[in-house]
């Protein structure tokens, strides 16, 4: 006889509070935007970090459905500082159930341009996108522990395909995204099962920034696309939700929400 399966009651914390909380690094930014915004609207108490964008980050913070969100500076390359955070985090909420890390940067440069990937470059990059994300999981890890959450805390780093398949702005960016997928797979083995981590890795996302680029070059990534289209920012947005709210026993995985790209390219 078929039976319906049905979600555990989500377990209250000490102050009694069901609502998880979840702090978004570089939230502000097209998609951790939508990340932010889906969170808020699946009930969550939503930290937008932020490193340059306070004013974007303050009036991301005022448009986000239900109460308790707020806006912290979160510079993912000052380890002092994200330890500071997490210290604040426990004080003005007491929890901390999830962290999303969407800091990210990178440049333009062709893969057989290597004079052009100057050391500044290459250090900013592994320095944000790599390093910046294991110093948010160690800042926040004792946290992340204590989680009534049903599967536990929960990291998503925000990957890409381009880890997968070498191809994207540049050399280095390509390994960052490569490096992250790897430290995903080794905190999920380390952290269990207290914690799980789990790496969202989407193609090419059509934000604001990348509809601003040449048409023909948009068009033709979304040709290679088996979809036939780029992903959207709420597209992302909802893999990273269902990480954090339904996909209870994953952990250490790569979830690709590509449109089939990494198939063939």
């Amino acid at each position: 006889m078929a039976t319906t399966l049905e979600m555990p009651v989500e377990k209250k914390d000490q102050l009694g509070n069901a609502k998880p909380v979840v702090i978004v690094f570089g939230g502000a930014g097209g998609i951790g935007s939508a990340i932010c915004k889906a969170l808020a609207d699946g009930g969550m108490r939503v930290v937008v970090g932020y490193n340059t964008q306070a004013q974007g980050a303050e009036a991301l913070v005022k448009s986000l459905s239900g109460e308790g969100h707020s806006a912290r500076k979160a510079p993912v390359t000052d380890t002092a500082a994200l330890a500071k955070l997490a210290e604040d985090i426990a004080q003005d909420y007491g929890r901390c159930d999830a962290i999303v890390n969407c800091a990210g940067t990178t440049r333009f440069v062709k893969h057989a341009d290597l004079g052009s990937l100057d050391d500044e470059l290459i250090d900013r990059i592994l320095a944000t996108n790599v390093r910046g994300a294991f110093a948010t999981v160690r800042a926040f890890h004792s946290l992340l522990e204590k989680s009534p959450l049903v599967g536990g805390g929960v990291v998503v780093n925000l990957s890409s395909s381009a880890g997968n398949f070498a191809i994207g702005s540049n050399v280095m960016y390509c390994a960052s995204k490569a490096a992250l997928d790897n430290m995903t797979k080794s905190l999920g083995r380390a952290l269990a099962p207290k914690v799980r981590v789990v790496s969202v890795a989407p193609a090419l996302v059509d934000t604001e920034f990348v509809k601003s680029l040449d048409r023909d070059w948009r068009d033709a990534q979304a040709a290679s696309t088996p979809m036939g289209r780029l992903a959207t920012p709420e597209e992302i947005a909802a893999a990273v939700r269902a990480v954090i709210t339904t996909l209870t026993f994953t952990t250490g995985s790569i979830l690709q929400v590509d449109g089939g790209r990494t198939l063939g390219v």
